[in-house]
């Protein structure tokens, strides 16, 4: 039902390009003046499968499965390095989120009034975008897989790909994001001193959250700073800076745009890269315009506290807590900004932002003193609120076994620790910006950029029945969704072990049900969602939906 919707929207929106074509020229020429860099693409020396250097930057693989990557220099070194180090992983993300074009728009017909409609809807991109991102961009797009030319060439596609994240959190039905955060400091830590925490629930696939990057940065211009990403991306979707200033970006609720303009990564990283305490962001964030609804929640070590810039395409609002040490950010607005704004509103009432809000204020009152250890405790918790058993992997859990990453920093120590695949269930590996930075000439290639004596365990629940239940039923949620769409048949052993690899949750029950809705089965399929009923619905939207399924078939039944 949420593919047929996109691929309809995407073949309308193709349909724009006709009207505004000439304006498209225009972007597709653009690329950045570059007459003041050598553009001479890097040597890169491989002393094994998983360490690569090169003149201005290494690549590690450390033991926990996590890149590392150092890179240093003008906008220009900064990109052809990073792109000449991550090539193979550059190429993973393309196929990861370009394969998922062809899948959704096979027919070639349609593909070529998608790309127009690409060209059409990045128009303006490249006017909201500095040009020392832009050169940066166009260096690492040196090293962009040609097998995806024919859905644009190299530069223009890799500047349209930092708009990703942003499309995905216009396209809510895609189940794409669902972040929270949190920021404890005063006498709500241990030592008194700020620690922010973070889940990044953007969910493009299992193959795009197995490759991640942790990147730590010295430009020629502005401050130091380290990132988790991925191949192919230069902007910042959770970082911090060598002044302990901390970025961290929750989606809100947007419609889709018409037009791009500035990527909310690229805002991010130019708060990361050139400001040093909250003022400074506001300010920085405040010049650009964005093209979706965005918080960005910013931990500053020279404030000793955080704030939620809160930004969207028309309004701009700043959140912070008065009489209180600990902040929280899920989905939706705070400020009085949004206080009347309607798409906020029913993100508050029907979406799952509220109850994992509520949920991250019930674990803060019941930890009185937030540590690294506490905080890494939090956003690994599986369970709703009042402890309730929602099913593991329900989007009203912090934990929904399905981010690309975690982080918690401490920005007064420049500490911060990652967290390693699965999920946000491995070892939290751990940083120190200080030894980095500034005792990165002594650093051996070969060696990880960890603190190995500050990492945080894997989760127990790694090696627990629930968690190998688990592994079964995302294997069986694939078999069943796929009969589903192919209209195949299932032995009844398949549902009967899919309903219990995964017992609390509602989706296994809505799915059974469905399955059994579409094969004529009405009163079993009655009974599943009679089932998925009882238990926590993710949305009130999927709440109306099941509702909607037991109606009709009560009237059918008893004709």
């Amino acid at each position: 039902m949420k593919i047929n919707r996109i691929k309809s929207f995407l073949f309308s929106g193709c349909l724009l390009f006709v009207v505004a074509s000439c304006s498209i020229s225009k972007s597709l020429k653009d690329v950045p003046a570059i007459d003041q860099y050598q553009a001479q693409l890097p040597e890169r020396i491989q002393l094994s499968d998983s360490v690569f250097v090169s003149k201005n930057g290494t690549l590690t693989k450390n033991r926990q499965g996590l890149w590392e990557l150092y890179v240093e220099g003008n906008p220009m070194e900064l990109g052809l390095t990073t792109g000449s180090l991550t090539q193979e992983l550059f190429h993973k993300q393309e196929d990861a989120l370009l394969t998922k074009v062809d899948e959704l728009v096979p027919s070639r017909t349609r593909q070529f009034l998608l790309r127009r409609f690409l060209a059409w809807f990045n128009r303006k991109m490249y006017l909201n975008i500095t040009d020392e991102f832009k050169t940066e961009i166009y260096g690492l797009s040196h090293y962009a897989s040609p097998k995806y030319d024919h859905i644009a060439k190299a530069y223009p596609r890799i500047l349209y790909l930092h708009g990703a994240h942003d499309i995905g959190h216009a396209l809510q039905d895609l189940a794409l994001v669902g972040c929270s955060s949190f920021a404890a400091w005063g006498d709500k830590t241990e030592d008194g001193e700020l620690i922010v925490g973070r889940n990044f629930d953007f969910y493009a696939g299992d193959e795009f959250a197995k490759e991640k990057i942790v990147a730590f940065v010295r430009p020629d211009k502005g401050y130091k700073f380290m990132s988790v990403t991925w191949g192919g991306m230069i902007g910042v979707v959770s970082g911090m800076n060598d002044q302990g200033l901390t970025v961290t970006i929750n989606a809100g609720k947007s419609k889709f745009p018409l037009v791009a303009k500035t990527p909310v990564s690229l805002v991010t990283r130019e708060i990361l890269q050139y400001a040093s305490n909250i003022q400074e962001a506001v300010a920085i964030a405040k010049k650009r315009q964005v093209f979706v609804s965005e918080s960005i929640f910013v931990g500053s070590a020279k404030d000793k506290r955080a704030a939620v810039i809160e930004v969207s395409p028309k309004h701009f609002g700043v959140y912070e807590v008065a009489n209180s040490n600990e902040l929280v950010c899920t989905n939706h607005f705070q400020s009085s900004t949004y206080a009347t704004d309607k798409k906020n509103q029913k993100q508050i009432l029907e979406s799952h932002s509220k109850y994992r809000f509520d949920r991250m204020v019930e674990l803060l009152d019941k930890n009185p003193k937030i540590t690294p250890q506490v905080a890494v405790n939090i956003l690994r918790n599986k369970e709703g609120v009042h402890e309730a058993k929602i099913g593991y992997g329900n989007e009203k859990a912090l934990n929904q076994l399905l981010a690309h990453h975690s982080v918690v920093f401490k920005p007064d120590e420049l500490l911060v620790w990652v967290s390693s695949n699965p999920y946000q269930l491995g070892e939290y590996v751990a940083y120190d910006l200080k030894q980095i930075f500034w005792e990165h000439e002594k650093h051996n290639a070969e060696k990880s950029l960890s603190t190995s004596k500050l990492t945080i365990d894997k989760d127990v629940f790694l090696d627990s029945d629930g968690y190998r239940e688990y592994e079964k039923y995302r294997s069986l949620d694939e078999k069943v969704r796929t009969a589903l769409s192919t209209n195949a048949n299932l032995e009844a052993t398949v549902l009967t072990e899919f309903a219990q690899s995964n017992p609390d949750f509602w989706e296994v029950y809505y799915l059974i049900g469905l399955y059994n809705y579409k094969k004529g089965f009405d009163t079993v399929a009655l009974e599943a969602f009679k089932k998925a009923e009882t238990k926590e619905i993710t949305t009130l939207t999927d709440k109306r939906g099941v509702a909607k399924y037991i109606q009709k078939l009560e009237r059918r039944l008893h004709k």
